[in-house]
């Protein structure tokens, strides 16, 4: 059962690290696309940054929370083992 445990604890340390790198692709071409559509119509007035600077932002905690803090993700397996736990004693 331990053994499970640890795969489904990397299972979603892997599957976090996987969204956030979606996140970034996604982020980055969109940014890219923004730029690209920017300099084409009106290049006198930059405004392309400004979604790139408040999207930054989410990608960036996106970040911390993946690979600065991935305590929570022990926090949150903890609250489903207790939940699991809980219901087992209701049966």
């Amino acid at each position: 059962m331990e053994h499970s445990d640890e795969y489904q604890s990397a299972k979603n340390r892997v599957e976090a690290k996987m969204s956030f790198y979606t996140h970034y692709s996604v982020y980055a071409a969109v940014i890219l696309l923004l730029a690209i559509i920017n300099f084409m119509t009106s290049s006198g007035a930059i405004w392309f940054h400004w979604p790139m600077l408040g999207w930054g932002i989410a990608v960036a905690l996106h970040a911390a929370f993946v690979f600065v803090f991935p305590r929570r993700f022990a926090v949150t397996e903890q609250m489903i083992q207790k939940e699991i736990g809980k219901a087992r004693e209701r049966s």
